[in-house]
């Protein structure tokens, strides 16, 4: 039996350390959960509604408690992790409210104008992995919307967040949820692969990288399961010719840095036009160099540590070798002379193909300014990636910004003189190897269910 180790990435600390389970545990921990779905799937959805309201007040009763556990696991920034609370207990209420009228029985037509009645009915047990980087958030998006739809869960959550995956569970079981509807199981890669397996599981969704993904994707369609996956990006904000300069700074420097930029719709390469690229380069690096970095559970830091050792070492690996690749660093780039994961504010220029800052995703806070021509440039090397989850274009003319988000910006979300993460009524999802399927915005009530059609005879 293998033992998980959680450490606060801004002290090294040593939190706490967790057995894994063994195959056969895991097992009937899906097992445990299909009964419950037995019951849970004869629920009406206004009985389900009330337990997911219960939830969202539980997780707002004890906001302080999660966002402080969060920070010490991940390093995200207390403040942070309270809006990241109240985010959840958003997509809950929202959940609950729209979930009956999402689902319900649909009355249409067949033949000659015989009945035909559509019912959205549960599969059963929806297999979760999530990764650390919104440890509430992240099982949340896929919880609240299958519990509506009838289903059960099983998550597998990043080992680094264990304590915030084990606590939210109970909390949910604190605030009456059934027992076992909704279980944690705490496995290595490869007991994750044999649940994907396990005749129980209905369903597998996931978000991570692109390799994780793909793995994963294989697996549960090797096996005839359908899948839902959130990858990464290396999302693309446009400063076109008319954009303003001073919105176009102010929210790269915050799409970029949110969640220590450690989220998969950060922010990440800055495609400016010739027209405004040194001012924009020069307001921009201003800002980002007087970033403060330090404690996540001071509320006047910026920017905290990033979530791991390993996750640091990953990002100065990629910048490293896109300087030898011809980079130049405009800000921060040097490691500070400190304990814990800390890595500072970072703007790479002269980016171009081949260098991880340019076609990889830097998850933390390093920028990539690349040049472009003109807007139909920029829309251009936006769209040379292989990734396309969301975006951004910075442009004074909406109608035409509307139009390029439309029509040309090949991504599942594009935010316009803005930046955000998440909103509970609209739909979150990519294209190309940021995965696919929807969450949020009524689509994921809909991902995991059986569209069965009754026809009647008159």
């Amino acid at each position: 039996m293998g033992k998980i180790q959680t450490i606060n990435p801004a002290t090294g600390e040593e939190l706490k350390s967790y057995d894994t389970m063994s195959v056969e545990e895991a097992g009937k921990a899906v097992e445990a959960c299909h009964e419950a779905f037995l019951e849970w799937r004869k629920t009406s959805y206004e009985d389900r509604a009330k337990h997911l309201k219960n939830i969202a007040q539980a997780l707002r009763d004890n906001v302080d408690e999660l966002s402080e556990l969060m920070t010490r696991e991940t390093g995200k920034l207390y403040k942070d992790g309270k809006t990241e609370i109240e985010l959840c207990a958003a997509i809950f209420d929202y959940t609950a409210e729209q979930g009956p009228d999402a689902l319900a029985d649909e009355e249409r037509t067949h033949g000659d104008g015989k009945r035909g009645i559509v019912t959205y009915q549960p599969i059963g047990v929806i297999y979760s992995v999530q990764p650390w980087n919104f440890p509430i958030y992240q099982p949340t998006r896929v919880l609240a919307a299958n519990l509506m739809a009838g289903n059960a869960c099983v998550l597998k959550h990043a080992s680094i967040c264990t304590g915030s995956a084990l606590r939210f569970e109970e909390l949910c079981l604190n605030a009456g949820l059934p027992k076992d509807l909704f279980k944690v199981v705490l496995i290595d890669h490869d007991t994750s692969d044999t649940l994907i397996e396990h005749d129980l599981v209905r369903g597998v969704t996931m978000t991570g990288s692109d390799k994780a993904g793909s793995h994963i994707g294989a697996k549960a369609a090797e096996h005839l399961k359908k899948s839902v996956l959130e990858l990464g990006s290396n999302d693309a904000y446009l400063v076109l010719e008319d954009a303003d300069i001073e919105t176009a700074v102010k929210f790269s420097v915050m799409g970029r840095l949110f969640n220590n930029g450690e989220t998969c719709v950060s922010a990440k390469r800055f495609i400016v036009t010739e027209k405004n690229y040194d001012a924009f380069v020069s307001a921009f690096v201003e800002q980002m160099e007087a970033i403060k970095m330090g404690d996540p559970m001071d509320d006047s830091t910026d920017l905290g540590p990033l979530s791991s050792q390993d996750q640091f070492e990953k990002v100065r690996d990629q910048v490293n070798e896109s300087v030898d690749a011809g980079a130049t660093v405009l800000a921060g780039g040097e490691v500070p002379d400190r304990e814990g994961a800390y890595y500072p504010a970072t703007v790479l220029g002269d980016v171009t193909p081949g260098m991880p800052a340019y076609d990889d995703e830097i998850f933390g806070p390093v920028a990539s300014v690349i040049r472009a021509k003109d807007d139909r440039d920029a829309m251009r090397i936006a769209n040379d990636s292989r990734y396309g989850l969301g975006g951004g274009i910075f442009c004074t003319d909406e109608d035409h910004a509307i139009q390029l988000a439309k029509e040309e910006f090949d991504t599942g979300m594009v935010r316009i003189n803005s930046f955000g993460a998440a909103d509970p009524n609209m739909p979150f999802g990519g294209v190309k190897n940021s995965g696919y399927g929807r969450e949020h915005g009524g689509f994921g009530m809909k991902e995991f269910i059986n569209a069965k059609a009754i026809f009647l005879p008159s």
